[in-house]
């Protein structure tokens, strides 16, 4: 099974050398997505705002690899304050709808931003 490498300029860059998002087999595996500008230039301000600019690259690489959010099977949320819980599970809802991924959420010493959100969809041939 050969792996396809995905890149998109409608979401922030990598921070580091990964790929945005690879694609093996009928999955795809969305790396970090923080709240960043698709310049780099990162959303500062209340967690809501860097909540909605996280789940939109995220968004916006699974456009890239033919996929929406819809089709996430497990997503990882990573949050700076464990305080932004609530706020992140009502978002969470709006992005993921009323059959939602398998989701961990775990609390993480994050540089700079309040959260970061990774997934693994699933895109059946």
């Amino acid at each position: 099974m050969a792996k396809r490498v995905v890149t998109t300029s409608g979401a922030a860059p990598p921070g580091g050398p990964y790929s945005q998002a690879v694609i093996a087999g009928e999955y795809v595996y969305c790396s970090g997505a923080i709240p960043a500008r698709p310049d780099g230039t990162r959303v500062e301000g209340p967690f809501v705002d860097q909540a909605r600019a996280a789940f939109g690259n995220l968004a916006a690489v699974a456009e890239a690899a033919g996929a929406t959010l819809a089709d996430a099977v497990r997503v990882g949320v990573y949050l700076r304050d464990l305080d932004d819980f609530v706020a992140m599970n009502e978002l969470f809802g709006e992005y993921f709808g009323t059959q939602p991924p398998a989701r961990t959420t775990l609390q993480a010493d994050l540089p700079g931003f309040a959260i970061e959100v990774d997934a693994v969809l699933y895109r059946p041939a």
